[in-house]
C-alpha cells in the first residue's frame, strides 16, 4: 500500500536566506574598481636569411632560450665559399701583376740592353774615325765623294742606334707607365669590394640571435628550402612581452604614461607589476551611436603595460590577466 507523499513548502526565513546567499557569499566577489581585463601578448622577432639556400643546420629547438650572438642556422654556401675563394685569387694576381709593374724589366733584360748599347756605342766610336780619315783623303782627292757620303750616312745611323739604345734603357729601367699602373690599382680597389660583398653573402647564410630570447618557434626543417626572406625562426624577446587591456572612458582618463599598475595572473600568489607604456587616442570598437552619456559606457580604450625583462619571461602570450589601473606605485 502506498503511503501518500507531503508537500513541503519552503518557510520566509528559508526563502531570505537563498537570496543572502545568491547575493553575498555564494556569488563571485567583484573586482575592486579600475580593474579590467586584458591578455598578454608577443611581438615576435621573425629571423629570415636575405638569400634563399637550402637549410643544411638547424641549431636550436623550439621552446629554448638563446642569447644575444647565439647561432641559428645555416644555409648551404658553396656557391658563396667558391666566389670567395676565386675573388681572393684574383686580388692575388692582379697585386702580383701591380708590383711587377712598378719594378720594370728583371735585372738580366737590363744587362742586355745595356751590352747592346755599349757595341752601338763601339760601333759609332769606329765610323767617327773611318769618317775623319774619308774626309782627309777627300780633301786631297784620293776618294772619291761617294764613298765620303757613304760613311757619313753610316755614321748617323750609329749615332741614332746609340740614342735609340739609350732611350730603350731608360724605360726598362722605369717599368710601366703611371697611367697603366693606376688602373691596375683601380682594379685590385674592384676586387677588393667584390671580396666585401662576397664574405657579406657568405655571412647571411649563418644567422644569430639579433638578441636574447624565447624560440617561439621553427619554420624549417633541414634539408628544405628556404626563399629570400622567407622567415625561417620565430624569437620573441623577454622585452617585446607585453599586456593589452581595454579600459573604458571613466577609467582611462585616470590613466597616465608611465603608471605602475599590477597585473594578476591565474594561478600566481601575488599580482607582477608593470608600467603603463601605451595609451591609444582612438576608441575601439565604437558603435554607430551619438555619444550620449547613455553610450559612453560602451566606449574602451586600449591600454598596453610593459614590463621588465626578468618578469617578461614569466608571462606567455594569450594568457589572460586582470589590471587595475588606479592602484597607485
Amino acid at each position: 500500500m502506498l503511503t501518500p507523499t507531503r508537500k513541503i513548502f519552503p518557510t520566509l526565513p528559508a526563502i531570505t536566506a537563498l537570496l543572502l546567499c545568491l547575493t553575498t557569499g555564494c556569488s563571485r566577489p567583484a573586482d575592486a574598481p579600475g580593474t579590467v581585463q586584458g591578455y598578454v601578448e608577443g611581438e615576435f622577432v621573425y629571423i629570415a636569411p636575405p638569400l634563399s639556400g637550402r637549410l643544411d643546420k638547424l641549431l636550436v629547438r623550439r621552446g629554448t632560450v638563446v642569447k644575444q650572438g647565439d647561432p641559428l642556422f645555416e644555409l648551404e654556401n658553396v656557391t658563396e665559399k667558391a666566389a670567395r675563394d676565386e675573388t681572393k685569387l684574383r686580388i692575388t694576381q692582379l697585386r702580383a701583376q701591380v708590383n711587377d709593374a712598378r719594378k720594370g724589366k728583371r735585372p738580366t733584360e737590363v744587362e742586355a740592353s745595356t751590352a747592346q748599347l755599349n757595341q752601338a756605342r763601339s760601333a759609332l766610336q769606329l765610323s767617327e774615325k773611318e769618317l775623319a780619315r774619308l774626309e782627309r783623303l777627300a780633301s786631297a782627292q784620293v776618294v772619291p765623294l761617294q764613298d765620303l757620303d757613304r760613311m757619313r750616312s753610316r755614321h748617323d745611323q750609329d749615332r741614332q742606334r746609340v740614342l735609340q739604345l739609350e732611350a730603350e734603357l731608360g724605360t726598362a729601367r722605369l717599368g710601366l707607365r703611371s697611367d697603366q699602373i693606376s688602373a691596375t690599382e683601380a682594379s685590385e680597389r674592384v676586387l677588393e669590394a667584390t671580396l666585401t660583398r662576397n664574405e657579406w653573402d657568405l655571412g647571411q647564410k649563418r644567422q644569430s640571435a639579433p638578441t636574447g630570447g624565447l624560440i617561439f618557434d621553427t619554420l624549417f626543417q633541414p634539408g628544405e628550402w628556404i626563399a629570400a626572406g622567407r622567415p625561417a625562426i620565430v624569437l620573441l624577446p623577454p622585452r617585446n612581452i607585453k599586456v593589452r587591456a581595454f579600459a573604458p572612458q571613466a577609467v582611462v582618463a585616470k590613466i597616465r604614461i608611465g603608471d605602475t599598475v599590477p597585473v594578476t595572473v591565474d594561478g600566481t600568489p601575488a599580482p607582477c607589476r608593470g608600467t603603463v607604456s601605451y595609451i591609444s587616442p582612438q576608441a575601439e570598437y565604437t558603435p554607430p551611436v551619438i555619444y550620449n552619456r547613455d553610450n559612453r559606457q560602451k566606449l574602451v580604450y586600449l591600454v598596453e603595460v610593459s614590463f621588465d625583462p626578468s618578469i617578461g619571461t614569466g608571462l606567455h602570450p594569450g594568457q589572460p590577466v586582470d589590471v587595475r589601473f588606479g592602484s597607485g606605485p
